[in-house]
């Protein structure tokens, strides 16, 4: 067995700005696991909120490898003891996590899908990102994505990065150019008040829902929204990581968005969708900025969905994967063993 890590530096075809700032360039990592003459490959899509980037996931991987058993199998096992030992590093674990199951897809000759017993036709419409920018930009922008996905997701919070706060003016003009699904996602940036106030204007305009309105520690203000906007349905993303998270978060959301980077990777994600379900919630797959790999790994796990969010692919100009693809905004799996991407050589 072999292990191999390689920094993935992805660009994105235009600044991506959420309320927290703006990206250019997602630093990610690559893991390559070799066994029996057979690759397979993993992805980690860092994020600082979450206290991790490219040189710390590269060294916790570092530290992992040397403590690789030699039987791989079964995945669920390893990663979870390592998730134990290193729970603060999830989206470094996640790599590995994604490698083992693409070459464990592999070596039986079967898609992800197929292992997990899932229906590939079940996979969920993905929505597309507007990223927050200048308001005639993030219309412009929208009009000409609503061409080809039947979803678009809005990135608002726009006082924070714009100075001015046109997040109820951008759902409106947006609405007049489209008739596509809009959902919401403010990624922290609302108060209580605020949000209590444009989330029933907003609903005026045929948002399907609300995404992470309050910081992650505000989870009192989840409770206070329910009760004043019961009609909205609320997701939580930053505020739900890991799955014991979920009881504390379950009565007063109707959904959360689960990523295999935040998470830890396609065991631990499966492990909070049956949380999800337990608690009676909805179920959304989202992303980071990421490549074809870990998109496609994601989707694999999709028909267990409800919902997804699986565009950070679509916003790379070097993405170095082939894999899932989107028609009409539903995602198609590839039929290939493993996650069932191929490398790109540019």
């Amino acid at each position: 067995m072999e292990v191999s890590l390689e920094e993935m530096n992805l660009e994105l075809k235009v600044p991506f700005t959420i309320a927290r700032g703006t990206t250019e360039v997602s630093h990610n990592l690559l893991c390559t696991v070799r066994a029996d003459g057979i690759e397979g490959y993993g992805e980690s899509a860092p994020s600082s909120f979450y206290g991790e980037d490219q040189q710390s996931v590269k060294s916790v991987l570092e530290e992992i490898i040397e403590q690789l058993p030699d039987d791989l199998l079964p995945v669920h096992h390893i990663i979870s003891e390592f998730l134990f030992e290193y729970p603060q590093a999830r989206a470094a674990i996640c790599a590995l996590d994604v490698s083992l199951y693409d070459l464990l897809g592999k070596r039986l000759n079967a898609p992800l899908y197929r292992i997990f017993a899932l229906d590939p036709s079940h996979t969920p419409l993905t929505s597309f990102t507007i990223g927050i920018s200048a308001p005639d930009d993030m219309v412009k922008y929208a009009k000409e994505a609503a061409k080809t996905y039947p979803i678009l997701k809005i990135k608002l919070g726009t006082k924070k990065i714009l100075g001015e706060d046109y997040d109820i003016e951008v759902i409106e003009r947006i609405r007049k150019e489209t008739e596509v699904t809009l959902r919401v996602d403010a990624n922290c940036a609302w108060q209580l008040d605020e949000a209590a106030e444009k989330i029933p204007i907003l609903l005026g305009y045929d948002v399907e829902f609300f995404e992470q309105p309050f910081p992650p520690e505000n989870l009192d203000d989840f409770r206070f929204l329910k009760e004043r906007c019961p009609d909205a349905l609320i997701f939580a993303d930053e505020s739900c990581v890991v799955p014991k998270d979920i009881p504390d978060i379950a009565p007063f959301v109707d959904g959360i968005n689960i990523k295999l980077a935040k998470c830890g990777g396609i065991t631990e994600a499966i492990r909070m969708i049956h949380t999800a379900r337990s608690h009676n919630l909805l179920v959304m797959l989202g992303c980071m900025v990421e490549s074809s790999c870990l998109i496609t790994a994601a989707a694999q796990i999709s028909p267990l969905a409800d919902y997804a969010d699986l565009d950070g692919n679509l916003l790379c100009r070097n993405d170095p994967f082939k894999g899932v693809t989107v028609e009409d905004g539903k995602l198609i799996l590839p039929e290939r063993p493993g996650l069932g991407i191929l490398r790109v050589t540019r």
